[in-house]
């Protein structure tokens, strides 16, 4: 097509901690939310969601650059479970 952008693929990554790793900050909302009046939680989870915008790649390649993110900065495989997805 005349005229349309380059492709501009996003990727998204959810980095959270393992279920056996200890999760402080996520005990300390849980007893927080508790302090509120908001109990009967069974549990509360942290992830930390990065959304990579990538230029002139098809998405295929986007998903493997993500992953490289991973790898090498956004997450630690000894205490990370990793969720990586393509956004519309």
């Amino acid at each position: 097509m005349a005229g349309s952008a380059a492709p501009r693929p996003r990727v998204e990554v959810r980095v959270e901690l393992k279920p056996e790793v200890q999760d402080a900050e996520a005990e300390s909302v849980a007893r927080s939310l508790g302090q509120l009046g908001l109990g009967n939680l069974r549990g509360v989870r942290i992830a930390r969601l990065f959304e990579l915008e990538f230029e002139g790649i098809s998405p295929e390649v986007a998903l493997r650059r993500a992953q490289e993110a991973v790898d090498r900065l956004l997450a630690n495989p000894v205490v990370h479970r990793v969720a990586i997805r393509p956004l519309p």
